[in-house]
């Protein structure tokens, strides 16, 4: 479709696409549970060609991704993340330590596909446009592409999870990853075992939703 035609298109959203949209984001789970089924390379060529629509700041793209499929560095990945989840254990104590033992907080052991996302704060792309008082913006902008990977594999039916109990300094350097490049994401990917509107940690009972707090000024 044209640029043209896209625009217009825009400005035709109908109550049922919000509805549909909202919907999206309702069943936009973290996934730890995956099926083996594997993802076919078209389709995940489809999700990551969803990155480069989200805005970055000065127009920089930061985002580097990182395709971990080999033997090697899925093992390197794993080991990182069990021995940080291990360390993690050590912070809690009683029952919140026997709840926290009993999470399943990684996919890593099932899911098919899997990125290491991370952030080129040295690009000279977008010539430091926006980040000389906020130098952070560029890593908001990959989390900001990864919402758009993570939407758009949702409407194909695709679950992601974002694993954040990781050593990001032994992962980039077991992957042979540039130092410079902060670890944002450590993405799995693949078909989900089941869906459900409810996020798994609140389905444990390890915490509970509540409303945003809007201040006014």
């Amino acid at each position: 479709m044209s640029e043209i035609g896209l625009l217009t298109e825009a400005k035709r959203f109908s109550s049922t696409f919000a509805e549909e949209l909202q919907q999206l984001f309702a069943l936009r789970r973290d996934v730890r549970r995956f099926k083996p089924d594997p993802v076919p390379e078209p389709l995940m060529e489809a999700c990551l060609a969803s990155i480069p629509l989200a805005p970055s700041v000065g127009l920089s793209e930061p985002w580097r991704i990182v395709r971990i499929e080999s033997k090697a560095a899925k093992k390197a990945a794993l080991t990182n993340f069990q021995t940080a989840n291990a360390e993690a254990l050590q912070g809690f104590s009683g029952e919140k330590a026997r709840a926290y033992a009993d999470l399943k907080l990684s996919g890593m052991q099932d899911a098919p596909i899997q990125l290491a996302i991370f952030c080129d704060d040295e690009t000279p792309k977008g010539a430091g446009l926006g980040v000389a008082t906020m130098p952070e913006m560029r890593a908001y902008s990959v989390v900001g592409s990864i919402m758009h990977l993570w939407l758009t594999a949702r409407t194909h039916g695709l679950g992601m999870g974002w694993v954040s109990i990781l050593d990001p300094a032994q992962l980039s350097e077991d992957l042979g990853i540039n130092p410079a490049w902060p670890l944002i994401a450590y993405l799995c990917i693949g078909w989900p075992e089941e869906e459900s509107l409810t996020p798994e940690l609140q389905t444990a009972g390890w915490e509970t939703r509540t409303p945003p707090k809007v201040i006014t000024r």
